[in-house]
């Protein structure tokens, strides 16, 4: 697990794909955190949680395409495999799946289910 360690006020619910998820009753999130002993993308983390919360397989969500760059995503965030040592915190929040999404700089991704952020309008 990279970063942070869980806060007390999270109850473990379940494994997805190997990782745990989090559950905070107080403010109805999820949350996650990527692994940095082992290569897995941010992209593919954040898919497989969604996926659990949701309860639908991954296939049955949108495109992550549809709400941001995947490949930019992950180059992000490649400091999770241990290639370069990252300096900094930092977050990109989206919309993915009806659900609001938040990926931190120390691994943690956060779902929120209940909130979708507002889209920015068209010009």
């Amino acid at each position: 697990m990279s970063g942070t360690a869980p806060r007390d006020t999270l109850t473990p619910i379940g494994n997805t794909d190997g990782r745990t998820v989090y559950y905070d009753e107080d403010r109805g999130t999820y949350h996650t955190w990527c692994d940095d002993r082992a290569y897995e993308p941010v992209s593919t983390a954040l898919l497989m949680t969604v996926s659990s919360v949701l309860g639908v397989e991954p296939d049955d969500l949108e495109a992550l395409s549809e709400c941001i760059d995947p490949d930019a995503l992950n180059a992000l965030f490649v400091h999770w495999r241990g290639d370069e040592p990252r300096i900094g915190d930092g977050s990109v929040s989206f919309t993915f799946s009806e659900c609001a999404v938040t990926v931190y700089a120390d691994g943690e991704v956060v779902i929120d289910p209940s909130r979708q952020r507002p889209r920015p309008a068209d010009d």
